[in-house]
């Protein structure tokens, strides 16, 4: 059970359509998993130029269920890849992270 962070790049010219796109698919994981925490943060390149994206996803722990599995970990990359098609430069990177102190 892990947390899980995506990263990728996109031109800047494609920041609105990378959030609105982000913003849908997470609002949809919510809805069907009530303890996801779902993040979106950007750090720019070169100004005007490109992006970092970063998504992060995290469960609130419980005793059954600590924090993200392999199958919602492949739910979140399912969704993500298509709704990211063509806003990207390059390709979706994740990691799986274990908390081990807070």
């Amino acid at each position: 059970m892990h947390e899980l962070f995506i990263y990728y790049r996109s031109q800047a010219q494609h920041a609105q359509a990378v959030k609105t796109a982000v913003a849908a698919f997470q609002h949809a994981l919510r809805e069907r998993h009530a303890r996801l925490e779902a993040r979106l943060l950007r750090r720019e390149e070169q100004p005007s130029l490109s992006i970092t994206w970063m998504e992060t996803y995290r469960l609130t722990a419980t005793a059954d269920a600590p924090g993200i599995d392999a199958a919602l970990q492949a739910e979140i990359e399912l969704l993500a890849t298509p709704a990211l098609a063509g806003l990207l430069d390059g390709r979706l990177h994740v990691e799986a992270f274990e908390p081990c102190a807070s």
